[in-house]
């Protein structure tokens, strides 16, 4: 699964929109995220790990890195 699909995936388990979760990005971070910006940098592949980590812990999720 690509990271735009896993992310997806993740905010509808939740019932949350890219919308939602990035005005809730905007509200925790300060910085301008906007449905249009996220939404590019899923499609793009260019999301960072601290966004990814900010949008796990906004969901409630803690990542965990395990030996295969």
């Amino acid at each position: 699964m690509d990271n735009k699909n896993y992310i997806k995936s993740l905010l509808s388990l939740n019932g949350i929109t890219i919308k939602g979760i990035a005005d809730k990005m905007r509200e925790a971070s300060g910085l301008n995220y906007t449905r249009k910006s996220l939404y590019g940098k899923l499609n793009r592949n260019t999301i960072t790990l601290a966004e990814f980590q900010m949008i796990t812990d906004l969901l409630g999720y803690k990542i965990e890195v395990v030996r295969k």
